[in-house]
């Protein structure tokens, strides 16, 4: 595929876009030999990275279910400077209590998210509940409608994101999650940003044949802050590119529990995700055992077990299906909101932008393929 890069900067033709297309084709499928896999290491970019072993003890990383950071597995790759790949550094058995957050807890009000845009507010207030029972038993041979859960596309959490001015203001704003803001709080303080304030979240669901189009992260105000990434259940083919888009992408393998930082000059590299692909043998299953080793925690730990009939749901949901969650801090501590928020800077106007399902239901309103959810991860 290299060779194919390079054919497509010299053309002058969209290098991201074509790749982009390439794995996101179905007949015939891509070829997959190219994208790296941090699981498995093999590949001469890929850099072995030093975290910083004091700035997270071992009871604090336990707290929010991490291993002892000595024990992670950190990744850079060559030509990406601040880009940090960490291989799910997750203690055996925490992942569930995450997957459950994401799906029962996060999405319920006062955070926002895509069905609020066509439903009312009593009807999006439970999502968690009113989807149990569509979600609890083996599908049947008659098709079902789908649930409120499995039609979740998006979910805001902190200052929520404005799709329409893709901005973010004081006023449209709710409190964030503790226990994913000492989550963030920790990896970054390991990757070497201390005092990471995370204060907005935006949480992407895919199904098998949803993808996230190309683009960049920059309507936070402050961009010296690290962005993160959290993946969930599926594995997903991630594309990171340069500051053009004649920049041909690295293409990568996310699997359940991996985790991104892009940082320095990674911050604000074009980026997508063509593909969602099943999870390889032993990421399926995320295992029950040690859920209840809350208890052996001291008594502040976030993470908590997760009950049966839980886990039945969360199980059922993510056979097929991924969770994304990228973590941002907005503002730098002296910084405030500007009256009038400024228009976003970067647009691409009839390129391959946004969160895309083969049916034709987009993660936000219906608009033109262009702009819809240019800022998701």
């Amino acid at each position: 595929m290299a060779k194919m890069a390079a054919s497509m900067v010299q053309s002058g033709e969209d290098a991201f876009r074509k790749i982009f297309k390439f794995y996101k084709r179905r007949n015939p499928p891509p070829d997959f030999c190219d994208v790296i896999d941090f699981s498995r290491v093999c590949s001469n970019k890929v850099l072995p990275l030093k975290l910083d072993l004091a700035a997270v003890s071992d009871v604090e990383a336990a707290r929010v279910g991490l291993q002892p950071v000595r024990d992670w597995r950190a990744f850079g790759l060559k030509g990406y400077p601040g880009f940090i790949f960490i291989s799910n550094p997750f203690l055996r058995g925490s992942q569930p209590f995450w997957v459950r957050q994401c799906l029962k807890v996060y999405p319920q009000k006062p955070n926002v998210c895509n069905l609020d845009m066509h439903m009312s507010p009593s009807d999006t207030q439970d999502i968690w509940g009113k989807s149990v029972h569509g979600l609890s038993f083996p599908p049947s041979g008659n098709r079902q409608p789908k649930t409120l859960l499995e039609r979740l596309r998006w979910v805001t959490l902190g200052y929520h994101y404005n799709w329409d001015t893709k901005t973010y203001s004081a006023t449209h704003c709710t409190p964030f999650p503790a226990d994913l803001h000492m989550l963030s709080f920790q990896i970054s303080a390991a990757c070497g940003f201390p005092g990471f304030n995370a204060e907005a979240g935006i949480l992407n669901y895919y199904r098998a044949d949803s993808s996230l189009g190309i683009h960049v992260d920059e309507s936070e105000l402050d961009h010296s802050r690290p962005l993160l990434s959290f993946s969930f259940g599926q594995s997903a083919i991630f594309l990171l590119g340069g500051t053009h888009r004649q920049d041909p992408p690295t293409a990568m393998y996310m699997n359940s529990g991996d985790m991104m930082v892009m940082s320095g000059q990674s911050r604000l590299l074009y980026h997508a995700v063509p593909r969602i692909v099943p999870a390889p043998q032993g990421h399926t299953t995320l295992e029950m055992e040690g859920c209840s080793m809350a208890a052996s925690l001291q008594a502040s730990t976030v993470v908590e077990s997760v009950s049966e009939e839980d886990w039945a749901v969360c199980s059922r949901y993510i056979q097929s299906s991924r969770v994304n969650v990228t973590v941002r801090q907005v503002l730098a501590p002296w910084q405030s909101f500007p009256e009038t928020p400024s228009p976003h800077q970067r647009t691409d106007a009839g390129q391959t932008v946004g969160y895309r399902q083969a049916d034709g239901e987009s993660g936000k309103r219906k608009r033109s393929c262009s702009s819809d959810s240019d800022h998701l991860v």
